[in-house]
């Protein structure tokens, strides 16, 4: 069975314990959770949601957003994340390219999004924000919406509410839909000329929450704190308790509920541990897996997690958002490995790991998305990585793509270098990386040739001109990029040099 029918399987057999321990406190059981997510779904066929549509999600990390999720994947419904804070002309590329029916934000958004003062406001604070309520379908008329939170001024008239698709009538459902056909769009990079988009489908999905739990074990008894959907939804399936922290959680209060709630499973990026840890040195005895991600794991916050929960497993997980889990390898054994690169680990069952002729990782499986939005199928994916092989077991040697990492944010230099170039007094612009060997983020460093002033004048007209989370961390003023080869291509790994220096 493919994810939604799974879930709802667990949930019948279960009605009575808690599913999700709510950031404030709250529980939805999992009979509750069945009865919502079959509501939503009968809501949104009832109101001409087709098979396919897309529903562009705008609804941060809570019981609701997981209910609206699963809702509109059962009723065969496409789940669209294309980040509405990622900037007006990249966010009218990715709809432009998704096509969406339906938007979905919580009241608050739509508010922000179109009142005058709230939008300057958020300007000030450094997000951009769309006008959600005056979106239309290209060629068709306005888009239908769904309101996750009371009412604001700002929501669009005719609005469906989320308070009621969850009162209403939850019928059985008929089938389990097709698995193969598309249920989540995830936007991770390219340009506003060419955004790209992950395809998932039910069954890659699934494939996916079942390598977590062959690695990972799971059952009634233990609970999973995290935020993360893909960790969140094994919990549920396996009949665990996914305890969810508060938006924006301090880590003191991160480490507190942990040990409140008696978390068994957590999952963290490793900057974030780092903070856990300054903030709470020993982690919860009830812990039996502290799992990391979303960046390289250093050896030093290996070394801390490990004296922080000694009777945890500490275990360091590779994916992408293509193909997940990838790998994972216990800390103790990234600790031993002596060699050079990263290891990764062994490849998870089902998971095909070639290298092509330049190092390049080339990844296959049952988890591998569809394809990207708009292209052909993917048979195997071209990480953008250069591993190599030892024993069996990956080694990650290096990245092809210029990405850095910030906590749980993906830079793509590339999207923000040309609207800061060209911005006033700047004749150049590129941004690059100083990896922190401490946290395994990266700082993120902007260079620019121009006027001595320009730093303090970029730090004022930034946040009008970039994402928020791409700002960077230190200005760098230079006489020039350093360029390399006849077509005088930016040199990053010198210009890296010079900034560190």
């Amino acid at each position: 069975m493919t994810l939604v029918p799974r879930l709802l399987d667990q949930a019948a057999r279960t009605p009575g314990e808690v599913a999700l321990v709510a950031g404030d406190g709250t529980h939805l059981t999992y009979g509750d959770l069945r009865r919502q997510v079959l509501a939503v779904r009968h809501g949104l066929l009832s109101r001409g949601l087709a098979a396919g549509d897309g529903v562009l999600f705008s609804v941060r990390p809570s019981p609701e957003s997981l209910v609206l999720a699963l809702g509109v994947v059962a009723a065969g419904g496409v789940v669209v994340f294309a980040d509405p804070g990622a900037g007006p002309e990249m966010f009218t590329a990715r709809l432009r390219l998704a096509r969406p029916r339906w938007s979905a934000a919580e009241s608050v958004l739509y508010a922000g999004s179109r009142l005058r003062p709230v939008r300057a406001y958020a300007r000030r604070r450094g997000l951009l924000l769309p006008n959600l309520a005056d979106l239309r379908i290209p060629g068709e008329g306005p888009m239908r919406h769904i309101h996750v939170g009371r009412r604001l001024p700002g929501v669009p008239r005719g609005a469906l509410s989320f308070e009621r698709l969850t009162g209403g009538a939850a019928p059985e459902p008929g089938t389990g839909g097709d698995p193969d056909a598309p249920a989540a769009v995830i936007f991770t990079s390219g340009t506003t000329a060419d955004p790209r988009a992950v395809v998932h489908t039910q069954a890659s999905l699934a494939a996916a929450l079942d390598l977590f739990r062959a690695r990972l074990p799971l059952g009634p008894g233990d609970v999973v704190h995290t935020d993360q959907l893909m960790l969140g939804l094994p919990t549920l399936i396996a009949g665990a308790r996914w305890s969810m922290p508060p938006l924006f959680c301090a880590p003191a209060d991160f480490a507190r509920l942990m040990r409140e709630r008696e978390a068994t499973h957590t999952f963290c990026v490793p900057v974030h541990l780092a903070e856990v840890l300054d903030a709470a040195p020993e982690l919860p005895p009830s812990l039996r897996y502290v799992l990391l991600g979303a960046a390289p794991a250093p050896a030093a916050i290996l070394r801390r997690a490990v004296a922080a929960a000694p009777s945890a497993e500490v275990l360091s997980v590779y994916a992408m958002t293509e193909v997940l889990p990838v790998a994972i390898a216990s800390a103790r054994e990234k600790l031993a490995h002596t060699g050079s690169g990263d290891l990764l680990g062994a490849p998870l069952p089902g998971v095909g790991a070639r290298l092509a002729d330049d190092g390049e990782l080339l990844l296959s499986g049952p988890s591998l998305c569809r394809g990207y939005l708009g292209g052909d199928p993917l048979t195997e994916l071209p990480t953008g990585d250069l591993a190599r092989l030892d024993g069996g077991r990956l080694v990650l040697t290096g990245r092809k793509k210029d990405m850095l990492i910030r906590g749980k944010f993906n830079l793509y230099p590339g999207l923000y270098e040309p609207s800061i170039a060209a911005l006033p007094g700047v004749a150049e612009a590129a941004i690059v990386g100083v990896p922190d060997p401490g946290t395994g983020d990266e700082e993120v460093v902007l260079a620019v040739v121009g006027p001595g002033d320009l730093p303090a004048r970029l730090r004022r007209s930034l946040p009008d001109v970039i994402d928020h989370d791409a700002l960077p961390d230190r200005i760098v003023v230079l006489d020039a990029l350093p360029r390399s080869g006849r077509t005088r291509k930016l040199d990053r790994d010198r210009l890296r040099e010079l900034v560190t220096a």
